[in-house]
């Protein structure tokens, strides 16, 4: 997947009146979502300035402090641009805990929230390749699903979380939806502490494997009830596993 198609529901043009800020918070949830891992270079700067539909300068001062705060780093030359450099710390389960008892009803909310989108996405995506799409178009999405699917499912558990956002929010980004994908990286922002609080079990990584081989089989099979069953059975595992570990 190209860095623009990875990005664009994460860095979707900003709105002028707060550019600034909302560059600074649209880079440091691409960051935090690990969308662009430690390591990885954003694009390059006049493409990049584009896309969010900004001027160069406003990103230059946007990197500049996001530099300071040692969230990134930018290199000269011709394999230079802004790298990540490092990924936040996780949260402890501890404090992820007292949060989720005094904001019990906003995890609820998040978790309802995620459940809507991400199993309306995979839903929508596939009734589009079910007909709507042309052959080369359908083509695209087999390949980048599968391909997703596949780096999530022989991911390293250091990695494991990161590429699982990927493919959860690959499934919105291929509907064509700037709206969906939008509202799908908002989801996951929204529990992403949460889940990193928690551990990451081997039985689970085995068992969600196969859910995720079955999100991608119902829609790229055109079988959209399916493909929001399969996604619907998936969640609720999640929020079992949130719901009993940060009880």
């Amino acid at each position: 997947m190209t860095e623009g198609f990875r990005l664009a529901s994460l860095l979707r043009p900003v709105r002028s009146g707060n550019a600034f800020e909302e560059t600074v918070e649209r880079l440091l949830t691409a960051i935090r979502l690990g969308v662009v891992s430690p390591g990885e270079r954003f694009p390059a700067e006049r493409e990049f300035a584009t896309q969010l539909g900004i001027s160069r300068i406003t990103l230059r001062e946007a990197i500049r402090e996001l530099q300071l705060a040692g969230y990134v780093e930018s290199r000269r030359g011709r394999l230079g641009g802004t790298f990540v450099t490092t990924a936040p710390p996780a949260p402890s389960r501890g404090e992820a805990r007292r949060i989720a008892r005094e904001q019990s009803g906003s995890l609820e909310d998040a978790l309802t929230f995620r459940m809507a989108v991400e199993s309306g996405a995979a839903e929508a995506l596939a009734h589009l390749v079910g007909g709507q799409l042309p052959a080369l178009a359908a083509e695209q999405v087999h390949d980048v699903l599968s391909a997703r699917l596949a780096d999530v499912n022989n991911a390293a558990p250091r990695d494991y979380r990161r590429l699982d956002t990927v493919f959860h929010l690959t499934i919105a980004e291929l509907t064509g939806s700037s709206l969906l994908a939008a509202a799908a990286a908002d989801a996951r922002i929204r529990l992403n502490d949460f889940l990193n609080a928690i551990p990451i079990l081997q039985h689970n990584i085995d068992h969600t494997a196969a859910q995720h081989a079955a999100i991608a089989e119902a829609i790229l099979a055109g079988a959209p009830e399916r493909a929001r069953r399969a996604v619907a059975e998936h969640l609720e595992g999640t929020a079992a596993l949130l719901r009993g570990f940060l009880a």
